[in-house]
């Protein structure tokens, strides 16, 4: 049934878990509303047969509903509606919620390509591998305009943005190749911003990362494209190191807690329940350490002065990245200690 009403309607093969549910809900409004729509029809048809003029002067007659007519005109929709939206949202937060041992790939899009780096690993343009049947989180941002990632086979689809990272994840079942396109309007050539996902088995996976890690520099090298664009070689986080000193981070976000720091502490920062001047509690993940660097006054840390200059157009993506998988890699005895226990 499942495979018919995927022909059916037309609709790209599903290759991950999430494609299902998607389908399942897209399968479960379209027949509701084919359903309700030749039942519409046939009603319209009888009643076009039984109250049509039978003579020359027959004045059109008034038909009261009942109550209970109109309760269920009004609650039957309504119903469907709300089922909907709560089926909808469920997985909305499903998709929206990465499993902690997500691997990460962070992902930026310019006109008119896709950039894919792995934290430990290597980097690409326009090709993402990943391992079937483990979960992938994508951490994505824009290099210039408004971009949106859509990989039809998994239902996935989220926007990038300059200056911030959104996230969404997804856990491919099918090895095989599969189409990234943008579905932002971004620009003369939009239409041919096209990438694509390699789905590995989960041991060619490994190898290949191991190869491709065997290949890179063993030091953190910045280098630069034709539009001076930086590419990361080397782990993320090594490089984040780098470009922290050069920016000055250090001067104010101390890496030892032993040491004074003008700003917060970076140790144990990252995942940290942090309390803001307005009362707030937030989370520091991705999306709010790159905010914190592109608009440091919006999200003010309880206890500390807004005096941290704005990096926005002074940090690329992959440099903004770099920061994160930095910062993401500070982490106290005591809190490395808990992390092991519970990988345990």
């Amino acid at each position: 049934m499942n495979e018919f009403m995927r022909r059916l309607l037309f609709l790209p093969e599903q290759a991950s878990t999430f494609a299902k549910d998607v389908d399942y809900l897209h399968y479960f409004v379209i027949s509701v509303t084919m359903a309700a729509s030749a039942a519409v029809a046939v009603v319209a048809i009888g009643f076009f047969w039984k109250y049509r003029r039978r003579q020359e002067n027959q004045a059109t007659p008034f038909i009261a509903p009942t109550a209970m007519f109109e309760v269920l005109a009004i609650s039957v929709p309504l119903a469907f509606f709300l089922l909907w939206f709560v089926i909808g949202f469920r997985d909305f937060v499903k998709v929206s919620s990465p499993p902690p041992d997500a691997m990460d790939v962070y992902v930026q899009g310019k006109q008119w390509m896709w950039k894919f780096a792995y934290p430990d690993g290597p980097n690409s343009v326009g090709v993402l591998h990943v391992p079937a049947n483990r979960p992938v989180r994508l951490l994505v941002t824009s290099r210039d305009v408004i971009h949106s990632v859509f990989v039809p086979a998994f239902r996935i689809k989220i926007d990038a943005l300059p200056g911030r990272y959104t996230e969404i994840w997804f856990t491919a079942t099918k090895p095989g190749r599969y189409q990234i396109l943008c579905t932002e309007y971004c620009g003369a050539q939009h239409s041919k911003m096209w990438g694509e996902v390699v789905v590995m088995a989960p041991e060619a996976f490994d190898e290949w990362i191991k190869e491709q890690q065997r290949g890179l520099v063993t030091r953190a090298d910045v280098l630069a494209d034709e539009t001076g664009q930086v590419s990361l070689q080397g782990s993320l986080a090594q490089m984040g190191k780098q470009i922290a000193v050069a920016q000055g981070c250090l001067r104010c976000h101390n890496v030892d807690t032993s040491l004074p720091s003008t700003g917060p502490s970076w140790v144990d920062l990252y995942q940290q329940t942090t309390k803001l001047t307005d009362g707030r509690e937030i989370i520091a993940d991705e999306a709010y350490l790159t905010e914190s660097m592109m608009e440091p006054t919006v999200k003010v840390v309880a206890g500390y002065q807004p005096l941290m200059p704005n990096y926005q157009g002074k940090l690329t993506g992959p440099e903004a990245a770099a920061i994160v998988e930095y910062i993401k890699s500070l982490r106290s005895d005591r809190t490395a200690q808990a992390i092991g226990g519970e990988e345990q």
